[in-house]
This record gives C-alpha cells, structure tokens and sequence, in this order.
C-alpha cells in the first residue's frame, strides 16, 4: 500500500444520508486525484438501517420502524453487501488507491489494521467463511464472507463492504459494540443478536475512544503512513450538501 499520508478525520456524528454522501464525497474526490487517501470513524443519529447497493428486497415493515421515539432512517451505501442496522455500532471508512491484487485481497490488506487493532485491546478476529448464498439472507450479520471478521466465539463483530471507481476505493463497514438487543430481533426477528463480550476497560475511557486510538496506531503501521488529524472544512461541507441535494432531487 502506498505510503502517501492519511488524512484522518474526526469522530463524527450525523444521519445516514449525510455520512453516505461524506464517504461519495471523499471517494471522488480522491479519484478526481483531489483529495489523499482518508480513514474516518463515524456513528449514526438517528438509528437506520443501510441497505446494499445491489439490495432490491427487504421486509416493509422496515419503512415504519422507530427507535426512542424516532423513525429510523433507511438509508442506501455506495457499496455493496446486504442491510446493517446502525445503532450502538461504530463506522469506519477507508478512502485510498494503488493496492494491487484481487477484490478479496485488497479487502484482507484494508482489515488488516482492523485485526490489529482489535487484537492489541485483548480480542481477537479471523475471517469468516459463507459461500455465495449469503446473498439470499437480507441481514448482514446473519452470515459472514471472507470479508467478515468474527470473534474466537464465531459471533460476527464486523461486516464489511466496497466499492471501485478508477481505481479508487472505498472500503467501509460497521462493528458491532453495543446493540440494543432488542431493535436487532425486531428488525431481523429470523435471526438472534450476536453474542458479543468486549473485554475492554479502560477507567476514564470510552469504550470507542478507546477503539478509535488504538485503531489510528494501527493504520498507521499497517498502512506504513502517517495519519493527520484534520476535520472537515466549511467548503468541503457546503460541497457534500450540494451533492446530497443533487441526488435527493435525482431520486425524487
């Protein structure tokens, strides 16, 4: 992977629509060769459920579900793979280009950071393993691909998911920490809750503060880069709105 600095951009908390269009954003604009490659965490408020870009069907009582008093969103990513549910989980995003290999292999280069990460908090991940009927079950965390990462109790933590234009890449996906138990059974109600025991414990740190910084060590030597904290300017965002307008007014 090329050693090019990363720009890192801060935790951020927004709608679904707003961070699909952030990493739509991000990604052409590096294609562009306007932007470095980027890593970014982020978090979803309100709650949604993100379908794959492929995904054409889903259950429709999905349209009317709500979570502390508010309709979950249900949103579309620019990648592909089946539906997440985004509540008590954490985002990550990873924007860059030049990693040479096949689709599965980029995506093992890109998790790597990821194992790492995860292993110097004490737990460790190893690809899954599902044939191509995964395709058929609408719930992302009901299988797991050898793009998965599963804990040593075969529970899935992370599903991940990309998407190519020119050579760029967009890679990101959703790991599981705190689910609310039951919003998952409702809203894939075939399947159960994953198991999952984080054995993090950090006093005075937050369980995703804690993920966070030792995922930026990680990247950086996984990677071989250096990654520069740098949020989101004022331009860039009036830049993503624009664009976010322009496809609410193309799928309208």
């Amino acid at each position: 992977m090329t050693n090019d600095k990363f720009r890192l951009i801060p935790l951020l908390e927004a709608s679904g629509k707003v961070q699909m269009a952030i990493d739509e954003w991000l990604l052409e604009q590096h294609r562009l060769g306007l932007h470095p490659p980027a890593l970014r965490f982020y978090t979803w408020s309100p709650a949604a459920i993100s379908l794959g870009y492929h995904q054409r069907r889903w259950p429709d009582f999905w349209e009317n579900l709500s979570w502390e008093n508010t309709k979950i969103d249900l949103v579309r990513r620019p990648t592909g793979g089946r539906a997440v549910l985004h509540q008590g989980d954490l985002t990550y995003a990873v924007i860059t280009s030049g990693i040479s290999g096949s689709r599965m292999q980029v995506y093992q280069k890109l998790c790597e950071f990821l194992i790492v990460g995860w292993r110097s908090l004490g737990v460790n991940l190893h690809y899954g393993t599902a044939g191509r009927g995964y395709i058929h079950n609408p719930n992302c965390f009901a299988t797991a691909t050898g793009a998965d990462l599963l804990l040593d109790n075969g529970s899935k933590l992370i599903g991940s998911a990309q998407v190519y234009r020119d050579g760029a890449i967009l890679q990101h996906g959703s790991m599981l920490l705190q689910p609310d138990r039951s919003l998952f059974s409702q809203v894939f109600p075939e399947s159960a809750p994953p198991t999952i025991n984080l054995p993090i414990n950090q006093p005075g740190k937050s369980l995703i503060s804690c993920l966070i910084q030792a995922l930026i060590t990680a990247a950086e030597t996984c990677f071989n880069t250096q990654l520069l904290l740098h949020p989101l300017s004022d331009l860039e965002w009036q830049s993503i709105y624009t664009q976010l307008d322009r496809d609410s007014l193309a799928s309208n």
